[in-house]
């Protein structure tokens, strides 16, 4: 099994280790329990406290009145401190927590499992996303969970293998791609595949904005690791982001997998680099990407994306087709062509809807696991990323059936933490 961290936690490669080779639950088993339409209490637990744990937490509890907080934890102390007092400001009513039920600390995850939670959100940083999904699933409970689910191939992999679990188990998955619950986006996939624009010939996928440099904590005190100073800059270390093209970008790509009717591309090329963003406390990651990838039937796709201070704030998808031209972004979508359409119907809210529609599914029992379509999303993100990073030409089947490419550190303690080492394109090996 390896060896413990001085936590008794064991480490992400360990864990995805003994997952391989453990036992599979009997085929069709439901344990799912069942709830009457509005009728029982939901119990909901969180892993992850930060930003986005809060934001998703408050809008899972907006969206159903008989649901409650039960449970949370987080690495950090501070953090819990602070998304239990904006969950008791915004709904106060709602949230059970207390002393025995808030946890901090590597093993805070676990604690959270072995409560009486029905539903867990797990919004830490994506690198502990496969460990913690397969420990909720083993748990029994329902997940929510945001995106990417990984930032490697192997962790993509243990969570297609537990995504497999959860549906022998009747548990049902969320992920946060809420892009794809746009009622005008939703439309325009059914238009688009439904032949309005003809043969799609080409896609280009465009998402540029600032450099994100007011994001986080801005000093590092004295007493800090590097583990911990690396965990709490997260978003600009890849080894737990996966590079923003994953942790922010996936949203990009994943509607042009949702409007192509999410098949796989055959091979890619891409390129990119740090230019800008380049002190110390931005870590490893790059700060532009460009990935071309050539999907069956000659359709190509060109993706763009950057964070650097002062570029054109710009987000959108467009379709090119035989008789005509798709477009959509976060507010609306329309077609231009021989058959012209403008979305005009009223937007809905999706981060409320993807929680509507996963309570519903909970207690209506219905099928609802979102897992294996979003790590092929994540995928995409990953083999751009690696392709960008080694300046190679990647089959797709390769990275995400053969790629031996594994982040996670040999252990999850503080103490030191994995090295910084910016890619070269060229120079850095596709693993």
């Amino acid at each position: 099994m390896g060896d413990f961290s001085k936590d008794g936690l064991l480490s992400r490669r360990d864990l995805l280790k003994a997952a391989a080779g453990a036992s599979i639950f009997i085929a069709g088993a439901n344990l799912s329990k069942s709830y009457g339409q509005n009728a029982d209490k939901l119990r909901l637990g969180v892993i992850g406290c930060g930003g986005r744990g809060t934001y998703d937490t408050l809008n899972c509890l907006a969206a159903d009145p008989n649901i409650e907080l039960v449970a949370a934890g987080d690495l950090f102390k501070d953090r819990l401190d602070t998304f239990t007092a904006k969950a008791n400001e915004k709904h106060a009513a709602k949230v059970k927590l207390t002393p025995e039920t808030s946890f901090v600390g590597w093993d805070a995850y676990d604690k959270v499992l072995k409560t009486d939670c029905d539903l867990v959100i797990l919004t830490t940083p994506p690198q502990f996303r496969p460990q913690h999904f397969r420990a909720a699933i083993d748990a029994g409970k329902h997940v929510f969970m945001e995106k990417p689910v990984a930032v490697d191939p192997v962790g993509a992999r243990s969570i297609i293998e537990t995504a497999a679990i959860a549906d022998q188990k009747g548990l049902k998955v969320v992920v946060g791609t809420q892009a794809r619950r746009m009622d005008h986006r939703i439309e325009l996939a059914k238009r688009i595949q439904d032949g309005q624009i003809g043969d799609i010939l080409n896609v280009k996928c465009i998402r540029t904005g600032g450099a994100m440099r007011d994001w986080g904590i801005q000093e590092r005190k004295p007493e800090m690791t590097d583990m911990e100073w690396q965990v709490r800059r997260w978003l600009f270390h890849t080894w737990l982001s996966g590079d923003f093209i994953a942790e922010m970008h996936i949203h990009e790509l994943d509607i042009v997998s949702m409007m192509l009717g999410d098949v796989a591309p055959e091979k890619l090329r891409g390129s990119g680099g740090r230019q800008v963003r380049t002190e110390d406390q931005f870590g490893d990651v790059f700060d532009h990407f460009s990935v071309a990838y050539d999907y069956p039937k000659d359709v190509q796709v060109f993706y763009m994306g950057n964070q650097i201070d002062g570029t054109s704030d710009t987000t959108f998808e467009r379709f090119y087709g035989t008789k005509g031209v798709a477009y959509t972004d976060w507010s609306g979508s329309n077609i231009t062509g021989d058959t012209p359409w403008q979305f005009e119907g009223k937007s809905n809210n999706p981060v409320i809807t993807q929680h509507e529609e996963h309570i519903a599914a909970i207690r209506n029992n219905t099928p609802l696991n979102e897992a294996v379509r979003v790590a092929q999303s994540t995928m995409l993100a990953i083999a751009g990323r690696m392709s960008a990073y080694t300046s190679k030409e990647v089959k797709f089947s390769w990275t995400q059936n053969a790629s031996k490419l594994d982040l996670s550190p040999e252990q999850l303690a503080f103490g030191p933490a994995p090295a910084i080492e910016v890619a070269v394109p060229g120079k850095t090996p596709l693993v």
